[in-house]
């Protein structure tokens, strides 16, 4: 058990029982069985958080699933059986629905617009675009997806946008403190027009560039300007409806944020029987 997923499914439980679960209070001391089932097709992931849900509740709770995160699951199909006490099952019972629910809408949505560039060379990354305390959960829902994680925060990448380069002076001063700095660190500068490109192409030490809200004419003169010098990558305002004419232009990375902040919950439910 993840130190990680038990500290957050810890406070998880504590947000939602408190005190204790008034309602199952009233059941009767019995045994159930009970399922969890699909009530929609999905790319499921969450089953740690799920399983470690129940059992902190009542380390005595039986689970047996029926699959493994990064399976493709179809309506009415059965993620898992439990064995349990009632009481105990329903007291976790929305918690661990919470993490299957919104992980699986992560790497659902990551595996649409996967399958939507699967036919150009472009890797879909994440951002840091994620539910707050949830950023490894969602990451790892999004590899489920069969997307690519970006910078995990603040700490492993060296990431140069707007307000950095304004406040450094240039992008050229930017990157030159950065490159001093962290020489061991990726480098990302992200750029707004074309020229800003030209500019940071000029520049040792830079590990790819970002390229934000480009039209996609730009984007397409970007990836030959940039051509055998740096990777480029594509953000703002992506989504379904034009991901398929980004990564055409021939770009080597589409970052989105709709994958981890725009997603609707998957249609799980619990019953008894």
């Amino acid at each position: 058990m993840s130190d990680q997923i038990l500290k957050i499914v810890k406070q998880a439980l504590s947000e939602d029982i408190g005190s204790g679960d008034v309602s199952a209070s009233l059941l009767p001391n019995t045994q159930v069985e009970a399922h969890i089932i699909a009530r929609e097709t999905a790319i499921i992931c969450g089953t740690d958080y799920a399983k470690v849900a129940f059992l902190l509740v009542d380390d005595s709770t039986q689970i047996n699933w029926k699959i493994t995160d990064g399976d493709q699951v179809v309506e009415n199909q059965t993620l898992c059986t439990l064995s349990g006490l009632a009481s105990s099952i329903v007291s976790a019972e929305r918690v661990a629905l919470n993490f299957l629910q919104t992980l699986s809408a992560t790497a659902t949505q990551t595996q649409c617009l996967v399958a939507k560039i699967a036919h150009t060379k472009a890797q879909l990354l994440d951002t840091r675009k994620t539910l707050p305390c949830l950023r490894l959960a969602q990451k790892s829902a999004v590899k489920c997806g069969g997307g690519v994680n970006h910078r995990m925060g603040l700490y492993d990448c060296v990431m140069l946008k707007e307000n950095h380069i304004i406040a450094a002076g240039s992008i050229k001063q930017a990157v030159q403190s950065a490159t001093e700095k962290y020489p061991n660190l990726p480098l990302i500068v992200e750029v707004e027009s074309l020229d800003q490109l030209q500019q940071t192409l000029l520049l040792d030490g830079i590990t790819r560039a970002l390229c934000d809200n480009f039209s996609i004419d730009d984007l397409a003169k970007a990836v030959v300007l940039a051509k055998d010098k740096l990777p480029i990558e594509a953000s703002g305002n992506i989504d379904e409806s034009n991901i398929s004419d980004v990564a055409e232009t021939g770009v080597d990375y589409i970052s989105t944020g709709g994958i981890t902040k725009n997603i609707n919950a998957i249609d799980l439910s619990l019953r008894f029987g």
